[in-house]
Parts: structure tokens; sequence; C-alpha cells
């Protein structure tokens, strides 16, 4: 059987691994390889590696560390089908899906082919009677990742992209339940001509999670994964005295206006409910129509769309939605599809008990649909991350906006009208950190930030764009003055540069 270990100082290792974890096909349920997870012995190899190499990495100059990333970016496209099948097998998501993954985490890779631009400070000259003053953006040292299942190249790719960018050493610690794309990133890299123990791969659960937030020598900590794990990594990390970046769930809203497109509206709830079988933290898993006529023509039009969406496994090209990653995830969201039934919303389309000729064993639910969803039912408050669309109408703007408010989360909204004046008021006022006006997955491109409020984010910096230079770095300010400018005798007050005292005010 394969067996998948780390990445440590340039080599595929299994390290001093004495115990493994069982990798899954879902489409299948059978078990098609293990993966070794990590000891203290390993993490400690791995983070003596970065320490050795980070220090000539950083002297580097950024030009040169933008031409690894230059050919970084090219062996990805050249190998990009490769890496698809590699992440539908274990993921389970469609080639095409797989694909995109890819391709949103290319384009950080893209991004922080930047460093030169990015990294660059601030320069005042003749802040002071002969003094200048300077800022320097210097690497943290070590940064580390912890990256969920659901995105296994792209989530990596932001982080280690303006991380390794901006010179420093990265620790990637990749779900273990999608182990082998991220190796082959790292195999990549280096072959892109990344010094060896720059980016070492750490594979394991929870105690190779936790040996990172208290390992010393790691100065600034990435995340991604559900709200009480990202609670627990952010307090765990900021009280060791890392630098720490901590995302968590979702539960994202999509307001469907009484002028919306409904078409419109219905394919771009077709994508983003069910897209990589709802297991997104972006998705949408809300529907909020205003107004009775609104829901009934929304609802309308979902249904024919959901009962002819094609189900299977990704070997199949025309599968347009494939099996979720474990049978435990396929229980937890049956579980709450029969909650959401007792509770009284009402199911529109069933997606339990579908089974596939052939991949009875595998973890498939189809898509599932619920109406009349209220606030105070569980498929409406918990984070299902699975194909199920819960629709709750409201009777007017205000209403909808208070909703989506009033929600713990604050991933990700959006809101379909032809409306300017009304999505405009919405841009504004929702309390979301990433909204989208007719469109409904709005997460941005490379050059913004990623990141959510609320309970969606811990932390004051978000994912690529400027804010991930910010994260990965340090800002140093030097204020200098040369000998010619310096007067002779001690100063005992507080150095003011040279104010005049006819410039206070009296």
């Amino acid at each position: 059987m394969r067996t998948v270990g780390h990445f440590i100082n340039g080599t595929e290792t299994n390290g001093s691994s004495v115990e493994f974890s069982e990798i899954y096909n879902p489409a299948t349920g059978e078990v098609q390889a293990r993966v070794a997870l990590a000891t203290k012995t390993d993490l400690d190899a791995a983070v003596a590696s970065a320490a050795a190499a980070q220090p000539k990495w950083a002297a580097t100059n950024p030009q040169r560390r933008a031409r690894v990333f230059f050919n970084f970016v090219g062996l990805i496209n050249r190998d990009i089908d490769e890496l698809a099948q590699l992440l539908s097998a274990e993921h389970g998501k469609t080639l095409d899906d797989a694909k995109g993954d890819i391709q949103r985490g290319l384009e950080v890779a893209e991004f922080a082919a930047g460093a030169p631009h990015l990294l660059k400070g601030e320069f005042t000259e003749g802040a002071g009677p002969s003094i200048d003053m300077y800022s320097m953006r210097q690497p943290v040292g070590i940064g580390a990742g912890i990256t969920p299942f659901n995105f296994p190249a792209m989530i990596p790719l932001w982080m280690l992209s303006p991380a390794v960018a901006a010179g420093n050493a990265f620790i990637l610690k990749p779900s273990e339940r999608d182990p082998s794309v991220p190796i082959r990133l790292a195999q990549l890299a280096v072959e892109a001509g990344l010094p060896k123990g720059i980016l070492n791969v750490i594979q394991g659960g929870k105690s190779a999670v936790d040996g990172i937030l208290h390992h010393e020598l790691i100065s600034a900590v990435s995340f991604v994964g559900s709200t009480p794990v990202a609670r627990y990594v952010y307090a765990t990390a900021a009280a060791a005295g890392k630098r720490v970046q901590a995302f968590g769930g979702a539960k994202n809203h999509m307001i469907i206006m009484p002028d919306a497109d409904m078409n419109k509206a219905a394919d771009a709830l077709m994508g983003a409910g069910y897209g990589s079988a709802g297991e997104r933290c972006m998705a949408v898993s809300v529907a909020v129509p205003v107004g009775e006529a609104t829901a009934d023509r929304l609802v309308e039009a979902l249904r024919p769309r959901i009962e002819k969406l094609k189900v299977g496994p990704a070997t199949d090209k025309s599968s347009e939605m494939g099996p979720v990653i474990t049978k435990s995830a396929k229980e937890r969201i049956v579980q709450l599809i029969d909650s959401g039934i007792a509770h009284g919303a009402k199911l529109a389309v069933d997606g339990r008990g579908l089974s596939l000729q052939g991949y009875e064993s595998g973890y498939f639910i189809g898509p599932t649909l619920f109406d009349n969803v209220t606030a105070d039912m569980d498929i409406y408050k918990e984070e299902i991350f699975g194909p199920v669309l819960c629709v709750v109408r409201e009777n007017s703007y205000d209403a909808a906006l208070r909703l989506t408010m009033n929600n713990p989360y604050g991933n990700g909204t959006a809101i379909f009208t032809r409306d300017g004046d009304t999505a405009r008021d919405f841009a504004s006022r929702v309390n979301v950190g990433m909204v989208g006006i007719n469109v409904p997955v709005p997460v941005p491109l490379a050059y913004h930030s990623f990141g959510g409020w609320k309970a969606s984010a811990f932390g004051d910096l978000n994912q690529h764009g400027t804010d991930s230079i910010r994260f990965w770095t340090r800002t140093k300010t030097v204020t200098a003055r040369w000998p010619s400018g310096i007067k002779d005798g001690s100063e005992f007050q507080m150095p003011t540069y040279g104010v005049d005292e006819s410039e206070r005010v009296r």
C-alpha cells in the first residue's frame, strides 16, 4: 500500500513515525493509501532544517526569490492534470473543481512573485534637522500553516507563497485526509529552485498541531478550519507569543430581491450551494428570498435544476458533484437533514439514500433543498458543510439584512438585485468580511485580501493580498542622523527633532 510521508529538508520521508492513518477514496469508501503521523522528533527535524536554511534565504534579494516563484508557477501549470487527478482521488471533488482549487492557489503564487515591490518600505528625507527615517519589512523567521481537507492545494498555496516569498521558512501541516498534493507541491517548489529546508511538510493530527503551536522557534501560525478549532489555535498560539491568524466556519447568506433575475440567481445558487458538495467555507448555505412571491419563484426555479444535477465520481467527466470526504461526514449531514424535517422545515428535494451503481459504498449525498427554514432550527444554526441549501423566507429587505447580520458567522454574503441603491446599502451596512453583488461566491482575487468577520476569523490580518505580506513580516523603522548633524552636548528631553517654539499652539 502506498504511504504518504513528510517532506523534510527536501526529501520525502516517514521519519520516526510509528503511527499511520488511512486515506480513503470517498467515491468507493475503500482505503487507497496511508499517511505517516509525525512525532515530536519529526517536527523538530523539520524546524531544524528550516532554521538552518532561513537566514540565507532571507538574505537572498527579493528579485531572486521571485524568480523561484515564476518557476514554481510554471511547474504547477505543467503538472496541473496530474495534481488534479491526485486531488480528486483523495478529496472526491470533480476534476474541473480540482483544477479550480489549484488555479486559485496558483494565483497567489503568481502574486508572491511580486515580492520585490510588496516588500518595499517607506522613506522620509529630512524628517528633522539632518535626520532621515525609513522602514524595512523583514521576515518573521519560521512560519507555519495548518490547512483543511477541503482545499488541499489552494489554501496551502495561499499560506506558503507570501510567507516564503517574504524570506521566511515554512512548516506546512495539511489535512491527513488528503495529504498527497501538498507533498507534490513541496517537491515542485524544490524543483523550481527553492533551497532545501525552506518548505517542509509535516503530516499528522492534533498532536502535530499542538507541537506547532508550542514550538519556540515558530514565530507565526496561519490556520483554516472549524470555528471551535480556530478559537483554540488562536488562543494557544497567541499565549505562546506567536503572531496568529485563524479562520473558522461560516454560514453564508444570499439575499434574493424581488427585482433579481431569477434564472441567474438560481444558477448562481446551484454552483454556490452544491459545488464541491458544499464543502466550502464560502459556500452559500442559506438563500433568503424577500417576499413570498420571490420565494415561490426561487424554489420553483431551483427544484428542476437540483433534480438534474449529475452526481458521480471524479472519474466520470460528466459529474457535476462528487461525494463528501468521509463516512462520518456523510452521517452527520444525514442527521442534520433528519433534524430539519423533525423541526418542521419543508424538504423540497431529498438527497438522502442516493446510491450509484458500482459506488454503493461511496460517501455520496444528493443535493438537498429545504424550504420554510427558520433561524431557530439546527440546519440554520450549524455549518452543515454538505450539499444542503436552506431557504429562509423574509418579508422585507431590512429583515433579510438583519438575519444576515445577526448570524454569529461573518465569512461571506451576497445579494442579487438590479437596484444599485439596495446593493450599495447592503455592501456598506452588512457586518460580513466578503460581499458579493450579483456574485454568489465573492472570493477575492489574489491581490485583494481574503478574510471573514465575527466568529469566522480571529486575528487582525487576512490571507493573501497585501495583508499577507504584513502578516509574514515585521516592520522595522530606522531613524538616522550622521555626525555633521549632531549638536554638542547631551539632550534629556523627549526628542522632538527640531520643533520651533513659534510652531506651538498657545
